[in-house]
């Protein structure tokens, strides 16, 4: 009875995949300038009326249309219009999974739990429906992260229009991925335990587990004749500083614990993913220079006695404590990615300048991700990777793609749900 259930399955697998995404678009070969929009720069900087030229993928001007300036190459008038830097979706498993009931499209966790030499890059999947899906939103670049076990391997960054994983890389094994045991966990009613939340007896053994891993890691590293040992040698970039430690942790106590043990252990340089009390140890967090890729502001309080709005004003809290934040929707699927900027515009509406909420998808995510050299915000030498919008980004009413560019490439918006969209739009309008 199971095989002749799975063949639909599987059928309906192989066709969606096999659907393939657009074309990626080819090298910038002449010069673009866009004129007379609203430039929003990514750095908390506005230009009314802006000018924005680029050639060979980087900006060339970034400045006032009033400047007496040649306009390079093809001219686009975008007077009305908005343009933004391209957003970036930190942390995600974007690429690795397409349908999560087919097992055979699902690459975003291995087997093992200290798996730090897993590389996600070379799994990733860049003809992703999933993936394309992000573009017309102004998501064009993405940290792609594993998932699963304690130590879940390493993330790279790509950009989101490629033929393959070579094209899309833009930094190669960024950073290591860490899931930082919980002290209290939700009772398994189905073994029988009490539901709600309870002390995790095997809280301190899962601690020494990371530390010991950790401390064997490091001797391996400063060992002069060394056996090949695969686990050991992916750690050694955090010990020395090149690459960075992602701690996803969410209650104080786990978040203190977190710092102090692995900074005690040797990690040079640590992010907060998730951070869900991080507002509670700011000091804290400043003193020890962690900055913080806070869970989406689209979802509920975790606790009864917090305030009802806290998941929508946390960015906010962090920021104006000093910390350097960023937005990564830590619970949300990976087709939930694509609103993004409506998380971003969503502070925006607790009291925080909207050009400081554009930030944490912008120059700030950029800054943690540390790729902030060439993306994040408009500015001159940097890539050309920017869209323009017909209205404010951050809100979905205004947030309609007019064109895109990554690198200076000018990509396709289409996607499979904009081919659908179009084909019902036209039934319904001949009726």
């Amino acid at each position: 009875m199971k095989k002749y259930i799975s063949i639909p399955i599987v059928f309906l697998a192989v066709l969606t995949l096999g659907i393939a995404q657009q074309t990626p678009a080819p090298a910038q070969s002449q010069g673009i300038s866009i004129e007379g929009a609203t430039a929003h720069l990514g750095n908390g900087e506005v230009i009314e009326n802006a000018l924005i030229m680029f050639e060979g993928g980087k900006l060339t001007f970034v400045g006032s249309a009033n400047a007496r300036i040649a306009r390079t190459g093809t001219v686009i008038d975008a007077k009305g219009k908005h343009v933004y830097p391209g957003f970036i979706a930190p942390a995600k498993t974007l690429g690795l999974v397409e349908i999560n009931a087919v097992r055979a499209s699902n690459d975003q966790d291995e087997i093992g739990e200290l798996i730090p030499h897993v590389r996600s890059l070379i799994a990733y999947n860049a003809e992703s429906k999933v993936v394309e899906s992000m573009r017309p939103n102004g998501i064009l670049l993405g940290q792609i992260a594993p998932a699963g076990g304690r130590i879940s391997g390493t993330s790279s960054i790509v950009q989101f229009d490629a033929w393959n994983w070579e094209d899309a890389a833009i930094k190669v094994d960024d950073g290591i991925h860490l899931n930082w045991p919980s002290s209290f966990r939700q009772g398994r009613w189905w073994m029988g335990e009490p539901r709600g939340y309870q002390p995790n007896k095997d809280y301190a053994k899962q601690v020494d587990d990371v530390v010991g891993f950790m401390k064997a890691a490091m001797a391996h590293g400063k060992a002069p004749a060394k056996v090949a040992h695969l686990p050991y040698e992916a750690m050694q970039g955090i010990f020395s500083g090149k690459q960075k430690l992602y701690v996803y942790a969410n209650g104080e106590k786990e978040i203190i614990d977190a710092v102090n043990t692995l900074k005690r252990n040797g990690a040079q340089e640590l992010v907060l993913v998730g951070g869900y009390q991080a507002h509670k140890i700011t000091d804290f967090l400043k003193e020890h220079n962690i900055p913080v890729l806070v869970q989406s502001t689209h979802t509920l309080p975790s606790f009864d006695d917090d305030d009802y709005d806290l998941p929508f004003k946390l960015p906010k809290l962090l920021m104006d404590a000093g910390l350097l934040v960023g937005i990564q929707n830590t619970e949300a699927s990976n087709f939930q990615t694509r609103n993004l900027p409506f998380y971003a515009g969503q502070v925006g509406q607790q009291g925080l300048d909207k050009e400081k909420a554009l930030q944490l998808i912008t120059g700030n995510t950029a800054k943690i991700l540390g790729i902030d050299d060439a993306y994040g915000t408009l500015e001159v030498g940097k890539s050309a990777t920017l869209f323009i919008s017909e209205g404010d980004a951050l809100d979905m009413r205004g947030n309609q793609l007019t064109r895109a560019f990554i690198d200076g490439r000018d990509i396709s918006l289409e996607t499979h749900q904009t081919e659908l969209w179009k084909r019902y739009t036209e039934k319904y309008e001949g009726e």
